[in-house]
């Protein structure tokens, strides 16, 4: 199986695709796709659909898993981060119906243990799941990884955080 991960975000992101073989998940690749802040909104929105939509291509996962979004402070950075998941969601759904989505908590807790880890707990856990010589990069390629391994781990339970 397949899995692509995705951090959701305007100007950057992340995105990474694990394998699930022999009962172990075997990194493929992650990314982020970028944004010029100085580009129009309604352009940046094309930009990251075509490169989900090539990633899609190139990778073609069985499943796609999605980090919630959380926001405690500036509204106007949620409303256009949303409006990027929105159309990410969307690409995806277009190619898939098997979305998943899982919060930074949720997240946190299956790959360190802890709830409130750090993210470079996150990364170094990351690291040694994968058997990676290093962390992946950037910081948000690194979270759609462990939002992809978290997916993995959850197993035959993973239908439980299917999209609504």
């Amino acid at each position: 199986m397949r899995i692509l991960g995705i951090d959701p975000g305007l100007a950057t992101m992340g995105w990474g695709v694990i394998e699930g073989q022999a009962n172990k998940a075997v990194f493929i690749a992650c990314g982020v796709i970028e944004t010029a802040a100085d580009t129009p909104f309604p352009q940046r929105l094309v930009e990251i659909d075509n490169a989900i939509s090539a990633l899609l291509q190139l990778y073609q996962p069985d499943e796609i898993v999605f980090e919630q979004l959380f926001f405690a402070k500036n509204v106007t950075t949620a409303f256009a981060v949303s409006a990027a998941r929105g159309v990410a969601v969307a690409r995806c759904a277009q190619y898939t119906d098997a979305l998943f989505e899982y919060t930074p908590m949720q997240i946190k807790q299956a790959v360190v243990g802890y709830g409130s880890a750090k993210k470079n707990q996150v990364q170094q856990m990351v690291k040694l799941l994968l058997n990676l010589p290093v962390h992946p990069r950037p910081d948000d390629a690194a979270d759609a990884v462990a939002a992809a391994v978290t997916h993995y781990n959850t197993g035959r339970f993973g239908h439980e955080y299917r999209m609504k």
